[in-house]
């Protein structure tokens, strides 16, 4: 492997809903010079524009990821840029060109300068057929687009660790919640939706049945787990590197919308579910994590309650 051309921090696909909080993380953390935000537009008056360092850059464009890692000596890649499950159905020859191709340009930019790598895979990985609480290790059979694409991801990351001794590690997200960017096309964004509707609207049309239980997941407790990954010594990652199970929360559309109702007087969720209905059902209920555990020791810190409490303060702050 090649020596990397420095220690700085490249974000793909950093206006999203994930990058928007990790290059925040990963500033305070590293300094804001140190972490370059990047992404294929710009969003005008966003933080990240204005806090550090932005660059506009496509994931299919390998001379340009190439001629960034060397220009901006880079040691270390953050790969979020990706289609979604929700859009990913509706465009899924786009989806397949975006997230297998342009892992495919990071990996091999990885390769060739010698560069740590963070690809994140997500529950959208499995099938029908895995257990209601699905295991580390079980038969991967997605039903859409977006989850092939992610178990291909998941192969590459192995694949490029073991032939080439990239060191490319992910997690499987499950549904993220978070306050700081808006929906970003997944099938679990109604449990980020549905904050927004109660404190502007009062009321919420949801996309998905009130008994529709999915694994979900707190935006600080998803920024933490990443990062303590991505530090953790490399003898501690074990053959689950591609895609480690994290569990935070589990709960149903209903159980969700009750618990807001608890906090915003007057609100009201009318439960209308649409073609998503049909991707959430084809995933699990809950993740056993015990394998992340066990080899990095990851723990989730946020239950309903807590994150709950936390949306609705931090948007009501905003306001």
């Amino acid at each position: 492997m090649a020596e990397p051309p420095g220690d700085r921090i490249l974000v793909t696909g950093a206006l999203g809903q994930i990058g928007t909080d990790l290059v925040g993380a990963l500033r305070d953390r590293h300094g804001s010079d140190s972490v370059i935000a990047s992404d294929v537009r710009e969003v005008p008056r966003h933080p990240l524009l204005e806090d550090g360092p932005f660059r506009l850059l496509s994931v299919l464009d390998g001379d340009g990821m190439d001629s960034m890692v060397r220009e901006e000596e880079v040691g270390e890649i953050y790969h979020l840029a990706a289609i979604l499950s929700a859009t990913g159905e509706k465009k899924p020859e786009l989806c397949q060109r975006v997230n297998v191709g342009g892992t495919i340009t990071v990996l091999e930019t990885a390769k060739e300068h010698g560069l740590r790598v963070f690809s994140p895979s997500s529950i959208a990985v499995f099938g029908p057929d895995a257990p209601r609480t699905a295991p580390q290790v079980t038969p991967l059979n997605p039903t859409t687009t977006y989850g092939m694409t992610k178990v291909t991801g998941e192969m590459m990351a192995l694949n490029y660790w073991k032939q080439y001794g990239v060191d490319a590690r992910g997690i499987r997200y499950p549904g993220l919640i978070s306050w700081k960017s808006p929906p970003g096309g997944g099938t679990t964004d109604y449990a980020v939706e549905i904050f927004h509707a109660a404190l502007n609207e009062r009321h919420y049309d949801c996309f998905v049945g009130p008994d529709t239980r999915l694994p979900m997941m707190y935006i600080d407790d998803a920024i933490r787990g990443t990062i303590e990954l991505m530090e953790a010594p490399t003898e501690s990652i074990g053959p689950s590197r591609g895609g480690y199970n994290l569990s935070g929360m589990s709960f149903t559309a209903g159980d969700l919308a009750n618990a807001i109702s608890e906090r915003v007087d007057g609100f009201t969720c009318e439960f209308k579910p649409d073609e998503r209905q049909q991707y959430a059902d084809s995933w699990p209920d809950d993740v056993d994590d015990s394998t992340a555990r066990e080899d990095w020791g990851w723990k989730a810190e946020y239950d309903l309650g807590r994150m709950v409490n936390e949306m609705l303060d931090r948007l009501n702050d905003q306001s």
